[in-house]
């Protein structure tokens, strides 16, 4: 199994590059709207969507607390990107989300 590498192939084990998919992946994890994401990190859930859409990466501080809420959550990354290529994601209309 390939586990979530929280420095994203950066020399810093701290730092991580999100990217939209992996963003997404994390929320879903956790089970939170995009909502909830925003309030936890502090950021608006249009942020939040944006992210997972690519139009921004997160950057800074919003990058390092999603790097250790992944972390505390024990998220990985791929074991829930093959999830949900297998057809064990979400339905539909949890996927439709109120923006």
């Amino acid at each position: 199994m390939v586990r979530y590498d929280p420095s994203g192939g950066s020399r810093d084990p701290r730092r991580r590059d999100w990217e939209a998919e992996g963003v997404r992946a994390l929320r879903r994890h956790l089970g939170l709207s995009q909502q909830q994401m925003a309030a936890e990190l502090g950021t608006r859930q249009q942020t939040v969507s944006e992210w997972e859409t690519g139009l921004y990466r997160p950057r800074g501080a919003s990058a390092r607390l999603l790097t250790i809420i992944a972390e505390q959550a024990g998220f990985q990354y791929e074991a829930e990107k093959r999830r949900e290529e297998a057809g064990e994601g979400r339905s539909g209309a949890e996927e439709q989300e109120a923006h």
